[in-house]
């Protein structure tokens, strides 16, 4: 897509985690089902092959009375269907997962990527940092940042991150 938004969002954590609890997030089925998706929502993975060129495929679900009604009102899906692969793939280092966007009406399917790197840190801790690419649109671009922020704040209570300020 040639008009596609270059711009990109990095997101760091430090958690107390090690870095092997961290990774399985990412490249297990049950690590990923765990925290997957904004507040409000789930992913039901039907696959995840944690390797380099390894598939991924689940459909983001809309979980509650009030994310349902929500999707109705703007009327969009409460579900949709997601594939991606993950296209690097470092072990506890670093991996990169793009996706393919192809569920949205009148929009063109392209490639999404997110960069992820595992950086031990002092204390048993780790920095986790995230690349996000801008999708299509300013409007899509603003959707994704808020809908990843939000569903870190899962990971952030699990691992006890908490904003400066």
């Amino acid at each position: 897509m040639s008009d596609m938004i270059e711009a990109s969002l990095v997101v760091e954590r430090t958690y107390k985690a090690s870095v092997e609890e961290l990774w399985d997030l990412w490249t297990t089925k049950e690590g990923f089902a765990s925290w997957w998706g904004p507040q409000e929502f789930r992913a039901d993975v039907h696959m995840l092959e944690g390797r380099l060129g390894g598939a991924l495929h689940y459909d983001m679900v809309a979980d509650t009375p009030a994310a349902i009604k929500a999707m109705q009102d703007m009327g969009e899906a409460v579900s949709h269907e997601t594939r991606g692969t993950f296209t690097e793939f470092e072990p506890c280092k670093r991996l990169v997962l793009t996706h393919i966007i192809d569920f949205l009406p009148g929009v063109e399917p392209y490639e999404n990527r997110i960069v992820v790197q595992f950086f031990p840190a002092a204390d048993g801790q780790v920095r986790m940092v995230v690349t996000l690419t801008g999708m299509h649109s300013p409007e899509f671009t603003q959707m994704q940042i808020e809908g990843f922020t939000s569903q870190l704040t899962k990971l952030d209570k699990r691992y006890g991150w908490k904003a400066d300020g």
